[in-house]
């Protein structure tokens, strides 16, 4: 398995508790595909750079995990599909990073 390192933005309007089960639905999708969760930040509400969609602010999440190609994907389709998803992007760490 190989470590990777997801930060996603949900939309502001969503309500704290549904915002919760969000969060943890996403790392219920990767426990499932068999990967192991390292650690979950969340960053809160920040201002964007500029308008998305209309929107100013965004909730975002930053987690690292390990898992494999498979699982990866599949948490990537279901990232894609979730309408209160703004952004999100997953980057695969270096071995070196991972020794520090």
């Amino acid at each position: 398995m190989k470590k990777y390192e997801v930060m996603y933005i949900i939309n502001a309007s969503v309500e704290e508790e549904k915002r919760a089960g969000l969060i943890e639905t996403f790392s219920k999708i990767i426990t499932d595909g068999s990967g192991k969760i390292e650690k979950t930040d969340e960053w809160g509400l920040r201002d964007f750079a500029y308008r998305i969609d209309d929107m100013t602010k965004g909730y975002y999440v930053v987690t690292t995990f390990e898992a494999d190609n498979d699982c990866v994907k599949e948490f990537d389709r279901l990232m894609r599909i979730n309408p209160n998803v703004v952004r999100f992007m997953i980057i695969r760490l270096e071995e070196d990073q991972e020794k520090k």
